[in-house]
Order: structure tokens, then C-alpha cells, then sequence
């Protein structure tokens, strides 16, 4: 074959410029054959690349088709000038966004030279494009051509069933589930293609249908099951996975899908109990283990979740995941000792995220009042989602040490990738400053921060808990309003708003609103609870009180939750019950303002 391919591939270009209305860039996603190159670069490769052992066309079509040169099943095209010319138009189209003209390229190449690999190739770019008519002609004649390619038939079903075909794709179906070998893999491919499909009681139809034939086999079944739970046929749903894991009980993919079932139209305590049954019976189950400890999580029954994972970690001993979920239920559940076992060890089995492990083992170590070694690990951490926190944490520590100078020229010079992790260093000195009751200069830091950023959501609340210190009502007020403003579910801003008017005024009903929006938003927080209690404390609603501040701290065992129960139980005639909360209370937060302030006035 004789031509000018650098000359082709330049009248390739202008004509399809003449065709596009403006130029396009190559979309990220189009489906490439060959490296992402430029026109010209294409007929580089295939110009001074070739050699004697491989020829021009050959060199071309292994470029073009993406494809070693024609079995003996496969026609023997003839890459002629005509139809190198197509090839580059319908490429550089698609590299230049018109998808339609590459797609159509493909499928006229295919028609003439009947290609299998032309119409796979117009298929996957109309099916990228969305170009549903072509995508589907190109599609059935992929299938006619490459009938023995299981993924011919299956991009021939998915558009069949996306164009609302049910009766033309029944025989492919049928032909999926049995023509294979392996009916329980067809059954299995069923609810993925089918479930995009609009009409979810036709699907069903056809689901029971191919099923017929397959009464023994659970695979069928569960194909009838998840069909039937998307046309909201639960019971027929449960009945039919049910009937799956009586033919085989220890089918670990069922037990989770009937587990499915029985979460999204029962109970997730339901559910878990299912799954329990199940490992019970199979404690070799992995994937229903896992599933069932991450129920566990959710319905926070921490200690029984951990224990799950001990077992998989007695199972899989060097898997780095599961000692991280170990080490964090650990912290969390306050087993400090079993936290940093856990977090180092998954650090040595080099976990995804090292800056997360030490920033957590810093914690265990904070927590367990060893803050020489807890900086050590903050120090440490060099990136991340953590990288600021534990900066932070590092700094509090300083200032903990009374080098509350040497703390904020710290936050000061740590570097930063953006304004947000600036203004995040920014709360964390404010906070430092809190803690060293140097209000006034609290209050200046985050006032001047929220005169650059005036609807910097966390600066405003921030400064407005600095000023509530200041007793500058008015600008906790304005600045907690223009936060709900910006952010109407910002529970924490109803809540601070309410309490304050609560404590600091005279406005409890006014108060309680507020605090009844925040419960509605969070209603398991402690400290709404906590404010909820105060506030029906002020209005003289001593047993309502009571009620709300248990529950608030036995939800959060906090210093200042324990100064208000106190206080309200003192009210109720309870004096010992509340001096031996306070005392208890102590021990833990001495330093603790409100506390201190509290027990002064009643106990002095």
C-alpha cells in the first residue's frame, strides 16, 4: 500500500473541522486505542516506526485496532487508503470530542469490513457518549458477528434492557442463564444488568420466567429475590432468599443479601441477630463477619464490635485494616494500652495512612497523660487529614507545659497548603489562648480572622463563644444569628444561642425555642440535652431538668454537664447525691471553671 500518510492524516483533520462547529478537547474518558498522541504524532508511530519485519498496514492496524493482526476466525481486512482515512477521522474525532462522528466512523468501517473489533470499538464509544440508537445498532451487529464473546451478548443485553426492549433481550437472557455452562453465574449477572431497567414488575416477569427450570439452584432464587425487592414485592423477596439458603445454608453471598433485605424492611437490630445466627453456624464466614461488626459500629455497641474484629485478626493476623478498626473501637472505648499495640503494629505492616496511625497513637498517648511522647508522634505527622489537628495538639500541649509563648509562635510557623488550614491554626490558638484565660486576646485573634472572613461559619461561632467570656451578649447574638442564617441545620449554633439566652438572660422561652430547633437537628447530643435541661431548670421545671441532664451526661460524663445535674439535683433536695457528683466530678476536672464556680457557691 502506497500513500502519504502524513498527508492523509492532515486531510483527516481538515475534514473533520469542517464537519465540528468549533474545535473540542479530547474528553477525559474517551476510550482510547492507542496512547493519548496528536494527529501528527500518528502518523509518526506508524511512518518512521516501521520496518521490514512489520509492515505499514500491519504497523497500522496494531496501532488502529488495538488488536494483533486477523485470526483465522476473523475477516482479513484490507487496510486500503479509504480505509485508513476513516480510521483517522473517527479517531480524531473521538480525541476531539465529537462522538457521534467517531462512533459512526466505526460503525460504517464495521458494516463493510464485518470486524468484530470495529463494531466492539463504535459500541464502546456510542455507549460512552450516550448515544443510545448507534450504540445499540453497533451492539447487535457486535453480537452478530462475535457471537462466541460473552461480552458482545452482554453489552447487547444492557442496551436492549436500557432502551425498554424486554422482549428482544428474553432470548439472550435465556441464552446468558444456560448457554454458558454455568447457570448459577448467569443468575448471579441478572440483577446487575436489569436493575436500571424503569419497569421494575416486567423485569420481575422475566426473572421468574428464566427461573422455571432452576427450582434447585440458590442462585435462581436469590435472582427472583432481588428482582422482586426492586419491584417492592418484600415478602416474596424475603420468601425467596429464604428458600435459597435452605437449599444451601452456607451461602456467606446470600446470608448477606437476606441480611439486606432484612435491614432495609425490618430492623437493623434484626438483621444483626440474623447475621450472629449465621456466623454462629459458620464462624469461617469472613464478609458476613465484617458486615455484621460494621452493624455492630452502627448501632454503637463498641465493646461487641471490637470483639468481632478480634476474631477476623486472629483469622488474618498481618492485615493492617483490621488492626486499625481495632486500635480506633480501642481508643474509643477508652483501652488506651490496646489502641497503641494495635495502631503501631498496623504502622509496621505499612498501613495506607501513617500520618493517621501517628496521630492516633499520639492521642493513646495523651490520653494516658504521657505528653512527652504523645508531641513525639504529633511531631510526626507530615501530612494528611490530621496534619492540622495534631499540630494543634502538639501546641495545646505546650501551652499545658505554661509556654503558652513558645505554644503560639508554634501555630505561628507551621506550614500550611491553604487558607482554610490557615484559619483552622488560627481556632486553635483562639482555643489556646481560651484555655490560658487570656480571653481579650482569644476574642481579638478570631474577631480580627472574621473581619477578613465575615461568613466564615467557624469563625463566627467560634467568636462568639469568645465573647459570651467577654459577656458581649450583643455580638454573640449577632454573630450566632448570621450563622444560622448561613447555615439553617447548624444545630451547634441554635444550641449556643439558647443557652446563652438562658444563662445570661431573662429569655428562657425564647431560649428553648432554640433549643428545641437544635434537639430536632441532633436530638442524641449531650451537650444539647445538657442545655435543653438548663434551660427548663430556669424556668422552674425542676424535674424535666433532671431528666434531660441524666440522660445528657450519662451520654457524656462531662465536668460542665455535671456542674448543671448537680445543681439541679441540690434543687431538688438531693445534696448528698449532688455533692458526690461534684466531688467525683473533681477528681477527673479540677479545673474546670464552671464546676469550680458551682461547688463554691453550694458547698463553701
Amino acid at each position: 500500500m502506497t500513500c502519504d500518510l502524513k498527508a492523509l492524516v492532515a486531510v483527516a483533520a481538515l475534514a473533520l473541522a469542517a464537519c465540528a462547529q468549533q474545535p473540542t478537547q479530547h474528553p477525559i474518558g474517551f476510550p482510547p486505542i492507542t496512547a493519548s498522541v496528536d494527529d501528527f504524532a500518528l502518523t509518526t508511530q506508524i511512518a518512521q516506526n516501521s520496518s521490514e519485519e512489520e509492515s505499514l498496514e500491519d504497523r497500522a492496524r496494531r496501532i488502529f485496532l488495538n488488536s494483533p493482526p486477523p485470526a483465522s476466525d476473523l475477516p482479513d481486512t484490507a487496510l486500503n487508503q479509504e480505509l485508513l482515512f476513516k480510521f483517522l477521522l473517527s479517531e480524531i474525532a473521538g480525541q476531539r470530542g465529537n462522538l457521534q462522528l467517531a462512533a459512526q466512523g466505526y460503525l460504517e468501517m464495521a458494516k463493510s469490513t464485518r470486524d468484530p473489533r470495529l463494531a466492539r470499538r463504535a459500541t464502546e464509544i456510542a455507549s460512552y457518549g450516550r448515544l443510545q440508537s448507534t450504540a445499540l445498532e453497533a451492539s447487535r451487529l457486535w453480537y452478530e458477528l462475535d457471537k462466541s464473546n460473552p461480552q458482545a451478548r452482554q453489552s447487547l443485553v444492557g442496551l436492549l434492557l436500557s432502551g425498554n426492549k424486554l422482549q428482544e433481550v428474553k432470548p439472550h437472557l435465556q441464552a446468558l442463564v444456560s448457554g454458558g455452562g454455568d447457570p448459577a453465574q448467569g443468575f448471579l449477572q441478572l440483577h446487575a444488568l436489569m436493575s436500571k431497567h424503569p419497569d421494575k414488575a416486567a423485569v420481575l416477569t422475566v426473572v421468574k420466567d428464566l427461573a422455571q427450570g432452576y427450582k434447585q439452584l440458590p442462585e435462581a432464587h436469590m435472582a427472583v429475590a432481588q428482582a422482586a425487592f426492586a419491584a417492592e414485592k418484600y415478602d416474596l423477596a424475603t420468601s425467596e432468599m429464604r428458600a435459597a439458603m435452605k437449599l444451601r445454608p452456607e451461602w456467606e453471598l446470600g446470608a448477606l443479601q437476606l441480611a439486606q433485605f432484612i435491614q432495609q424492611r425490618q430492623s437493623a437490630q434484626e438483621a444483626s441477630d440474623y447475621l450472629a445466627s449465621f456466623l454462629e453456624a459458620h464462624p469461617d464466614a469472613r464478609d458476613a463477619r465484617a458486615q455484621y461488626a460494621r452493624m455492630l459500629i452502627n448501632a454503637k455497641q463498641l465493646p461487641a464490635a471490637r470483639a468481632q474484629y478480634q476474631l477476623m485478626h486472629e483469622a488474618q493476623p498481618d492485615n493492617p485494616e483490621i488492626l486499625v478498626t481495632i486500635g480506633l473501637l480501642s481508643l474509643q472505648l477508652d483501652e488506651f494500652d490496646t489502641a497503641d499495640t494495635s495502631l503501631k503494629r498496623a504502622l509496621e505492616l505499612n498501613y495506607r495512612d501513617p500520618d493517621m496511625l501517628r496521630f492516633y497513637i499520639g492521642q493513646a498517648y495523651e490520653e494516658r497523660k504521657r505528653a512527652p511522647e504523645a508531641m513525639q508522634w504529633y511531631a510526626q505527622v507530615k501530612g494528611g487529614d490530621q496534619y492540622v489537628a495534631a499540630q494543634a495538639r502538639y501546641a495545646f500541649l505546650l501551652g499545658r507545659q505554661n509556654k503558652l509563648a513558645e505554644a503560639r509562635t508554634y501555630l505561628r510557623n507551621v506550614e500550611v497548603a491553604s487558607e482554610e488550614q490557615r484559619t483552622l491554626l488560627i481556632q486553635a490558638e483562639a482555643q489556646l489562648l481560651r484555655e490560658s484565660k487570656a480571653y481579650q486576646e482569644s476574642y481579638d485573634l478570631l474577631a480580627d480572622a472574621l473581619a477578613k472572613q465575615p461568613d466564615n461559619a467557624d469563625l463566627l461561632y467560634d467568636a462568639a463563644l469568645a465573647a459570651e467570656k467577654l459577656s458581649k451578649l450583643d455580638v454573640v447574638e449577632t454573630n450566632l444569628r448570621k450563622l444560622i442564617e448561613l447555615k439553617p441545620d447548624h444545630a451547634q449554633a441554635y444550641n449556643a444561642l439558647g443557652y446563652t439566652l438562658a444563662d445570661r438572660t431573662d429569655r428562657y422561652s425564647e431560649a428553648r425555642e432554640y433549643v428545641e430547633k437544635a434537639l430536632t437537628l441532633a436530638p442524641d447530643d449531650a451537650f444539647i440535652l445538657d442545655s435543653m435541661g438548663w434551660v427548663h431548670y430556669r424556668l422552674g421545671n425542676f424535674q424535666e431538668a433532671l431528666d434531660y441532664l441524666q440522660r445528657a451526661y450519662a451520654r457524656r460524663p462531662d465536668p460542665e454537664i455535671a456542674a448543671h445535674l448537680g445543681e439541679v439535683m441540690w434543687a431538688k433536695g438531693k445534696k448528698a447525691e449532688a455533692e458526690q457528683l461534684w466531688r467525683s466530678a473533681l477528681l477527673e476536672h479540677g479545673d474546670n471553671e464552671l464546676l469550680q464556680e458551682t461547688v463554691q457557691r453550694f458547698m463553701r
